[in-house]
């Protein structure tokens, strides 16, 4: 007999709906969850941060990750990035005909994990079933809801004149893990991805610090959340070449490709912007936590001037480009 896949009539709404959907809850399965209401009733106070996002990667599983993985930390952060505490996720999967059952348990076993990671619970969520060769195997949207202290005001309409810019570590990795496990490409270095949850890292600068901006560079990586930092609080920003962390693997990969390790995308780490006065403490306390032992600074924002983006190199200063479009599809 061989391997149970999944098939269309898993997403018809009968009994094989049912056994789906107890796959998903022999994972995810809380008190609110199997309610199995149209609609899940949480408890939440205060002012609510509420984000949602889609998930397309190929492949499917990576070094580092995978798509289900992603799809939580991915929101997770979208949240924590605005000094939310992350509460509740939904979950959606259109899965395509065909998908190896094994391969959907491991991904929703990652879901488990991550969210276990992030102190999240998955309160609703959805499926569907498209006919094979429309789906790539499954596509993953899911959306969060946390809650914001009060206080708490992160956003990048606040950076000003004279702030430094913080990365909480190396940067690349996720682009080139991906790139690599979808090319067949071997690099003397492996790649793996950078993929996590970052609210129980971040959630102590927004305790202690009046932090000003966050933002995790995934798409277009840290240059695009640059660009848009800088636009939006009217500033420019200007980075030291020197202080980038940027692994041997992600420069050889950038080297090969012709691009600019400033546009790789990350999914484990978050640009921070404080104040000068602040940023040595917050430095040391993204350091105390495991995926924060790379922090450094790596720039400063200055009064607008001609370019918004400028890199500060051995031989002067070079304009950094926003990204035209997506360098690498399918990343996320």
């Amino acid at each position: 007999m061989g391997e149970r896949l999944v098939e269309l009539a898993h997403g018809g709404g009968g009994t094989m709906t049912a056994e789906l959907i107890g796959v998903v809850r022999e994972y995810l399965g809380n008190p609110v969850l199997d309610g199995l209401e149209d609609a899940a009733c949480v408890e939440l106070s205060g002012r609510l941060a509420f984000t949602t996002d889609s998930f397309v990667v190929t492949p499917l599983e990576f070094p580092g990750g995978d798509i289900g993985r992603l799809a939580v930390a991915g929101t997770v952060n979208d949240l924590a990035v605005v000094g939310a505490t992350p509460r509740c996720l939904s979950l959606a999967l259109v899965i395509e005909e065909g998908l190896p059952f094994s391969t959907l348990r491991r991904l929703l076993s990652s879901v488990q994990e991550t969210a276990q990671e992030a102190g999240v619970v998955v309160a609703c969520g959805d499926t569907k079933v498209v006919e094979r060769g429309r789906g790539d195997g499954v596509y993953v949207t899911t959306s969060g809801v946390g809650e914001v202290a009060d206080g708490v005001d992160v956003s990048i309409h606040r950076v000003a004149a004279g702030d430094a810019v913080i990365i909480s570590g190396a940067i690349g990795l996720h682009g080139v893990a991906v790139m690599a496990a979808r090319k067949g490409l071997g690099f003397a270095s492996p790649a793996e991805s950078d993929v996590a949850p970052l609210n129980a890292m971040l959630a102590p600068l927004v305790r202690e610090l009046d932090v000003h901006a966050m933002r995790d560079p995934t798409r277009g990586g840290c240059s695009a959340a640059l660009h848009e930092i800088a636009d939006a609080s009217c500033v420019s920003i200007v980075l030291d070449e020197a202080a980038l962390p940027v692994p041997e693997v992600v420069e050889g990969a950038c080297s090969l490709l012709g691009t600019d390790p400033l546009e790789m995308p990350n999914e484990g780490k978050a640009l921070v912007v404080v104040p000068e006065p602040a940023a040595d403490r917050a430095v040391e306390l993204l350091r105390e936590h495991k995926y924060g032992r790379g922090a450094c600074r790596i720039g400063r924002a200055v009064e607008r001037g001609s370019f918004p983006l400028t890199l500060r190199t051995a031989l002067g200063e070079r304009l950094v480009d926003a990204p035209r479009g997506e360098l690498l599809p399918r990343i996320c």
